[in-house]
């Protein structure tokens, strides 16, 4: 049986009661190749297997050196075989310099490299004739890498809960790893509803309004890394709705509606949820307030409005932040501190979210207005910016907490 509940809950509040609905699903554990990783979220702490680099290597072109053999006025030195990135050398024997490569292994004896460019000359001999080097004094560890200087063996190399870009899975790979433990992906039914709404491409009746919806949280939805099946637009028939999504439930692990979930007369969403376990209510936040969340035969169910700014700061202040905590995917929003180009008004009770411009001055200017139908508004912003509950108005150049989209 479906739940009222009257007070508004704080963002905080209804964010903490996503994450627990969630907090199961975060136990699915796939490993896959780290071809297939990118932008998912690390399941495990991953240990080095090794020293990174392996071994002590040459951080330049030049020569490897027995640095006490070195004064501070130089030294001449008899040029021993050269030593290519991949090889392993023999030992540097006294009184000699080895030409050394970028990455090659520091040879047994030496203990730093002195750059190409400042031997005398400053080029390599040909390989195979006699040869001697003038070179500058160099202090031990010059230019060297030493074995584990990145991470040593043993220490973590990434912890649980990492999204996985271009870097992490370079470090993996570098490790040698092949495979990575990763949090399976969520399954999501996304059901958008409405006697109103039509698919974009349909003739548009009186009285009809384009799905925005649909889309807007399709991709949404997809950026974050979720498998989405959509429904199509379900009419506003309670008995209609229950049937598809019980349909449809068994296959997914969480099921997001948009519409129907205010206090209207033909709120679809809480009709069709009336027998299940669904609170419906109201979360003190502008625009996106009204907000239902429950199971529906035992699968996660996230009610969201149906005002198409309203579903997306939904989904931004309490699914996609969820995601990243538990799953480590998404990516967390850039959170950054900026000034208002202008002045604003907000409900006090309420967390206001506005949709605005972060320009490269550091400021931040404010797209359209409060209300939760300004699509135009919303696709030219590049940031959402919060007014926390309690300010009434904010002045052009006060500082506000900033949300990079």
């Amino acid at each position: 049986m479906h739940r009222t509940a009257n007070r508004p809950v704080t963002v905080e509040a209804h964010r903490d009661k996503v994450r627990a609905l969630l907090a199961p699903l975060a136990a699915r554990i796939d490993t896959v190749p780290l071809g297939d990783a990118l932008g998912r979220g690390l399941a495990s702490d991953v240990l080095a297997p090794l020293d990174l680099p392996p071994f002590a290597n040459s951080q330049m072109d030049g020569f490897a050196i027995r640095s006490a053999e070195v004064p501070d006025g130089g030294a001449e030195l008899r040029v021993a075989a050269p030593v290519p990135a991949g090889a392993e050398p023999a030992e540097l024997a006294p009184g000699t310099a080895a030409p050394i490569m970028t990455g090659a292994m520091i040879p047994a004896g030496a203990d730093a490299v002195v750059p190409i460019e400042l031997a005398v000359p400053d080029s390599f001999p040909a390989p195979g004739a006699p040869a001697t080097v003038r070179l500058p004094a160099a202090p031990v560890g010059n230019y060297v890498r030493v074995a584990g200087s990145d991470i040593a063996a043993g220490e973590t190399a990434l912890a649980a809960g990492t999204f996985l870009g271009p870097g992490q899975l370079g470090l993996l790979a570098a490790l040698g790893l092949s495979q990575v433990p990763v949090h399976a992906e969520p399954r999501v039914l996304l059901v958008t509803t409405g006697d109103e709404v039509v698919e974009p491409g349909s003739p548009l009746q009186p009285g009809k309004i384009y799905d925005a919806n649909g889309t807007l949280l399709d991709s949404a939805l997809r950026q974050a890394g979720l498998h989405v099946t959509r429904t199509g637009i379900s009419a506003d028939n309670p008995g209609e709705l229950e049937e598809l999504l019980r349909r449809h439930a068994p296959g997914v692990d969480l099921i997001v509606t948009t519409g129907g979930v205010s206090k209207g007369a033909y709120e679809v969403v809480r009709q069709a949820l009336a027998d299940h376990d669904v609170e419906f209510g109201p979360v003190a936040m502008q625009p996106g307030g009204p907000q239902g969340i429950g199971t529906f035969d035992g699968v996660p169910v996230l009610g969201f409005p149906g005002n198409p700014v309203s579903c997306l700061i939904s989904f931004e202040m309490f699914l996609r932040p969820v995601l990243a905590d538990l799953f480590g995917s998404p990516a967390p929003r850039t959170v950054i501190r900026a000034r208002l180009a202008e002045a604003l008004a907000s409900p006090e009770a309420k967390h206001q979210v506005r949709r605005g411009t972060l320009g490269p001055d550091g400021t931040v200017r404010l797209e359209g207005g409060a209300g939760s139908h300004l699509m135009h508004a919303l696709a030219h912003s590049n940031a959402l910016v919060h007014v926390p509950a309690g300010t009434a108005a904010l002045a052009g150049g006060d500082e506000v907490e900033v949300w990079i989209l």
